[in-house]
């Protein structure tokens, strides 16, 4: 009985995270399949090829944020995108939430180099307890100049949600920078801990490799 339920447990790690995988991919590509419904009933393509391809969402998704971001770079665009904010402003609800979604991703696709490019790990929320976090900025101006010391601001993510979360400012000295990148330090937030980057040391040199639940049971 133990071999078996050994090798059922193998055959769940195998197939469970395909599973996943493609459960995912299935609901991002019927997501963006929606799009389609933007074109005419006329020219979409299940009307003139008489079948559906799924998938095809994906090409008029990125031509949508090709043509928006064309668009938004020039200066009617800046100016038809500072209309449409000043709108949404205006409505209680919708003006929290465009906020908060506009900032965040703001944050997370900035091209700055100090966004969300390195892991640290911090005393939060006492002494004695460590928290992962994502350095954001290192730029803070006034706070920077009235605490009267060198300070960071770091997001710390709520798991097993890492899109939700509070920012800190902390003293760099009192920052551990770690070698996980920000892809991995992710996975073990969202994991709830439970996939952990193995770190070791071969040959003088730090190496970090991923560990996940793919590997064979014991």
């Amino acid at each position: 009985m133990k071999r078996i339920r050994r090798y059922v447990v193998a055959g769940l790690l195998v197939w469970v995270p395909i599973g996943v995988t493609v459960f995912v991919l299935k609901i991002l590509v019927d997501l963006l399949d929606q799009t389609l419904l933007l074109l005419p009933l006329a020219y979409r393509p299940e009307t003139l090829l008489g079948f559906r391809i799924p998938g095809l969402g994906i090409v008029l998704a990125l031509i949508i944020l090709i043509v928006t971001g064309v668009l938004a770079a020039n200066l009617l665009g800046r100016r038809l995108v500072s209309f449409w904010e000043s709108v949404l402003q205006r409505i209680p609800l919708v003006r929290s939430i465009y906020s908060a979604a506009k900032n965040f991703a703001e944050v997370v696709f900035n091209d700055s180099n100090q966004s969300f490019n390195r892991v640290l790990l911090i005393e939060y929320p006492r002494k004695g307890l460590y928290s992962l976090c994502f350095q954001t900025s290192t730029a803070l101006g006034e706070i920077q100049a009235r605490t009267g010391s060198e300070v960071i601001c770091v997001f710390v993510p709520t798991t097993p949600n890492p899109t939700s979360g509070l920012i800190l400012m902390v003293p760099r000295d009192d920052v551990i920078e770690l070698d996980m990148d920000v892809e991995s330090a992710l996975k073990m937030i969202v994991s709830l801990g439970v996939v952990v980057p193995v770190w070791k040391k071969k040959d003088g040199r730090i190496e970090l490799e991923r560990s996940d639940a793919s590997s064979s049971p014991s």
